[in-house]
């Protein structure tokens, strides 16, 4: 085979098997070997939308995560506090027991009456507190103003008493280890 033969069967299969690739630069043609590959490039921009898409995920996920905390400790506020506005109304009643019980065990006689309005006390008592009321110890402790209210101040018969409070006139209350009424007391100076 000479020469012109040969290039016209390496056109005719160029031209047929749709070969165009050219490894010399200088030679014309539409694609050279040493041109990127243009899945490499399809397969990285796949690769970094893929992170994206996860990185979205996970925060939505940790975003979700964190609302459902959120709202199980609201709904775990309300139904302990649900009721506070019935038990502060109700600590009037309280303390008017606790004046009551203390002029009837003064009495001597009917004790089956005395009995019976100390156990109806008791229940008050003991159903307020198994909602979550606590009293507030006061006498003898230290007056801080973010829980007690001074009524007064009156001379301490001792130095160790300065500062401390002496009496109590209306009782301090918490429900559920917030401060729902503060205790009213008289303060040694």
């Amino acid at each position: 085979m000479d020469k012109e033969t040969r290039l016209n069967q390496d056109e005719n299969l160029e031209n047929n098997g749709n070969i165009d690739i050219n490894t010399d630069e200088s030679l014309s043609g539409t694609s050279h070997l040493n041109e990127p590959v243009s899945e490499g490039s399809e397969l990285e921009k796949l690769k970094m939308e893929l992170e994206e898409q996860k990185d979205k995920f996970v925060r939505k996920v940790a975003e979700f995560e964190n609302f459902k905390r959120r709202s199980a400790k609201e709904r775990i506020e309300l139904i302990q506090t649900a009721g506070r506005e019935v038990i502060t109304e109700m600590l009037d009643v309280l303390d008017d027991c606790d004046r009551a019980q203390k002029q009837i065990e003064k009495i001597e006689t009917n004790k089956e009456i005395k009995e019976g309005v100390l156990l109806v006390f008791n229940k008050l008592r003991n159903t307020l507190f198994a909602r979550g009321l606590k009293p507030m110890e006061t006498i003898h402790k230290d007056f801080d103003p973010d829980l007690h209210e001074a009524i007064t101040e009156i001379p301490a018969s001792s130095d160790k008493l300065k500062g401390k409070i002496l009496d109590e006139i209306v009782k301090g209350y918490y429900l559920n280890d917030k401060i729902i009424r503060h205790a009213k007391v008289v303060v040694g100076k």
